[in-house]
């Protein structure tokens, strides 16, 4: 919800609006999940199903803060689990959120779930591709069983073949995640896992390194040293596979952990890699809106109080400087494939490229992490390795 007595353009004056001041795309946050997986550090809710049906009040009266439908070209329902609401529920949900937030006509537009493999029932299903989702991704995460109870992930490697079965009755574009650098992964093991997800033919596939975020059980088992991370080269190389594989398979490489048939690009998340605007309704969800970040509570019976009683459920806000920004702008365009195109991010920051990241720009071009075409700038092959770090001496 928009922080309050803050006014809003109307639909007709905000669609004249730029992508990075007014949103084309916007995220909702459903927490609800059986369990809590080791690795989650996301804004979340385990044992709290008794709260479902407030938390959807509570999100349609966030919702409702918008004063009037809003179109968009992407919606991307995110959590938690969104799948673990029932038919019903999810009926509910989805016809909420397409109240306020309409689907652009002009365009394709892409709708996309996340969903775990054994959450993925035919009448939910159903009800999803009823309400006009066209894109669902799995967290499939590993095929192989020993690897999934590291991650104290609750689905069998079976059910992800069944559940890409399932969806594809009613709604094509499917996408898998899978993690790498998981303790006690080898490199025949994640072998196995691309070669098993690529059978079940997806349109995207999503690599992500694992994190141990602090707090969560997983970093809790590392501090005690009941597991042992891999080692940076071994990661490295598990990384450096997942690259070589997919693209002789035919998918684009079209961001650091994210990988494409053609045409299949995530739309909504390319609006966050090219620091574009977008709205974010629910717990913990953040936004990005008229060069405003906000965030809302992760308290989740603080979110339902503070949405149903009519108060903003906004945690944190902030407005960057204008160079602020246009940094933040270069490090996460940078991470896409394409990089940066130097007349693109001047007439979106305001600032020449150059300008904002200095002679570091030179040198890292100069030792091979970027490639600089005098147009654009892009990470080569070994920047993308180390990308973090490139965009960290950047900034």
């Amino acid at each position: 919800m928009p922080v309050k007595n803050r006014p809003m353009p109307s639909a007709a004056d905000a669609a004249a609006l730029p992508p990075w001041l007014w949103p084309r795309a916007a995220y909702i946050h459903v927490p609800f999940c059986a369990h809590h997986c080791g690795y989650c550090d996301f804004a979340i809710a385990t044992g709290q199903d008794h709260l479902i049906e407030l938390y959807l009040d509570a999100l349609a009266a966030e919702l409702a803060g918008l004063g009037e439908p809003r179109p968009v070209r992407t919606i991307f329902l995110g959590g938690g689990t969104p799948t673990h609401l029932s038919a019903s529920q999810l009926e509910r949900l989805l016809s909420v959120i397409l109240r306020w937030l309409p689907l652009d006509a002009v365009e394709e537009a892409e709708f996309s779930i996340e969903c775990n493999p054994d959450t993925l029932t035919p009448d939910k299903i159903a009800v999803l591709a009823d309400h006009g989702v066209n894109r669902v991704s799995l967290g499939a995460q590993s095929f192989h069983a020993e690897l999934l109870d590291v991650l104290e992930r609750a689905h069998d490697p079976e059910e992800i073949a069944r559940a890409v079965e399932r969806v594809r009755q009613r709604i094509d574009n499917v996408s898998l995640d899978l993690i790498f650098g998981v303790p006690e992964q080898t490199e025949r093991l994640w072998r196995d896992d691309l070669a098993q997800a690529l059978a079940l033919a997806p349109d995207h596939l999503s690599t992500y390194g694992l994190t141990y975020e602090k707090g969560t059980p997983l970093w809790k088992r590392r501090r005690r040293g009941q597991i042992r991370p891999l080692d940076d080269e071994t990661e490295l190389t598990l990384y450096s596979l997942a690259i070589d594989t997919l693209e002789a398979a035919g998918f684009e490489h079209y961001e650091i952990s994210n990988f494409a048939r053609h045409g299949k690009h995530c739309r909504h998340n390319q609006v966050y890699w090219a620091n574009e605007a977008y709205f974010g309704f629910g717990m913990g969800a953040a936004r990005y809106v008229l060069g405003r970040r906000e965030l809302n509570t992760r308290d989740l019976r603080r979110y339902i109080r503070q949405a149903l009683s009519g108060e903003s459920v906004t945690w944190q806000s902030e407005e960057l400087p204008p160079e602020e920004r246009a940094r933040e702008t270069m490090a996460v365009q940078l991470r896409r494939a394409e990089g940066i195109d130097r007349s693109a991010f001047r007439t979106q920051t305001g600032y020449d490229l150059d300008a904002v990241a200095g002679a570091a720009l030179t040198l890292l071009a100069e030792q091979g992490f970027l490639a600089d075409d005098g147009s654009g700038v892009r990470l080569t092959r070994r920047g993308k390795y180390v990308s973090d770090t490139v965009i960290e001496r950047l900034l």
